[in-house]
């Protein structure tokens, strides 16, 4: 195996594979052999999916990871092999550094415990937050505006050394108005009012919002599919999708760069309902800056409430856009490595019966 130690492969205690070209399993690790309850030996050679089921679009990553030259994680996802029974995985893809053709794939168990411990967790972060936020809203709000009004008036007739404590209390009052409405906006979302939507309109929408505020010092450069079919969604939600993913994407360039804004069709793709059957999310939207990238003990949790890339974030911008993409039946998943970030999108087309609005 070039550029991988024997020992390590073998002592790897997470399953790995190694994928050819046509995502035959050249090599498998004795975890892996272990987690699929298969000898390595029936394994090489065969489908890497007539012998694993993983429950999210994974059957085409290979080739993006392929042509990217980049890895692809996504976090607490089913997975299972011949009888079985579906363990929570994270799965990383990523290419070989001596050929293109061939991918890594590594799958990291959780335990069931620690699992249903850290969605006991963050749920329970989740409501605290919000139904602190519910219960004081009125109570906080009133005062800080009292107070940012109080500090402004008592700023005009101050020296330029005393205004700074004053520009202070008004930009941390307002820092806590941001973070409570934020909450309030993750708990309180209503249910999506999906209709036949043209993605190239909210996006286009998004766009242009962002270029005359946050995204002004950035270059947005659009890639779209013309042939692209309506999705089944709500608008305003889908543009509040978009315009989160743009503002990230333009607070991590603060000194300017590009975001390039791609849409495409992919008809093999498919997520598991709950109900077992299965689910084609054939359209997919990317949102690509240049970037510094995120970190990779961020990356793996980026999508769970208060986890934030930024100093001062608040971590729930990405929350919400899960939250609101899980509810139109799609899929969200995030590639990093510095100098490009992408987050791909991939949602379903509106019934043929639906008008597009």
């Amino acid at each position: 195996m070039r550029d991988i130690s024997e020992t390590i492969w073998i002592s790897l205690p997470i399953p790995g594979l190694i994928l050819d070209r046509d995502d035959l399993i050249r090599e498998i690790n004795p975890a892996a052999e272990q987690f699929l309850n298969t000898s390595a030996r029936s394994l090489k050679g065969q489908p890497v999916w007539d012998k694993l089921f993983v429950d999210a679009p994974l059957e085409h990553s290979f080739e993006r990871v392929r042509a990217q030259q980049a890895p692809l994680f996504v976090n607490d996802v089913d997975v299972g092999g011949g009888e079985k029974a579906p363990v929570q995985c994270s799965v990383q893809i990523a290419p070989l550094a001596d050929n293109s053709d061939e991918v890594l794939l590594l799958l990291e168990p959780r335990e069931i415990a620690d699992r249903l411990g850290r969605a006991r967790s963050t749920q329970s972060a989740a409501r605290s937050a919000i139904g602190m936020a519910e219960m004081l809203a009125h109570e906080i709000k009133n005062p800080l505006a009292g107070i940012t009004g109080a500090a402004q008036l008592l700023s005009m007739n101050l020296g330029a050394e005393d205004q700074e404590m004053t520009d202070l209390i008004v930009a941390e009052t307002r820092r806590i108005l941001k973070l409570i409405e934020q909450v309030e906006q993750f708990g309180n979302v209503r249910p999506p009012e999906r209709r036949a939507v043209n993605l190239h309109d909210a996006l286009d929408r998004a766009r242009k919002t962002s270029l005359v505020g946050f995204a002004a010092h950035m270059k947005i450069v659009e890639e779209y599919d013309p042939s692209l079919p309506a999705t089944f969604a709500d608008s305003d939600q889908l543009q509040q999708v978009f315009l989160n993913l743009l503002k990230n994407a333009s607070e991590a360039n603060p000194a300017g760069g590009t975001i390039r804004i791609r849409t495409f069709y992919e008809q093999m793709l498919r997520v598991k309902d709950k109900d077992g059957s299965g689910r084609a999310v054939p359209l997919h939207v990317e949102i690509i800056d240049d970037g510094p990238g995120l970190p990779p003990e961020i990356a793996a949790e980026i999508f769970e409430p208060f986890v934030s890339g930024r100093e001062n974030g608040t971590g729930l911008g990405l929350a919400l856009v899960s939250k609101i993409i899980a509810e139109h039946s799609g899929w969200i998943s995030l590639s990093s490595v510095p100098g490009r970030t992408v987050f791909r999108i991939s949602l379903p087309v509106a019934p043929a019966d639906k008008d597009e609005s």
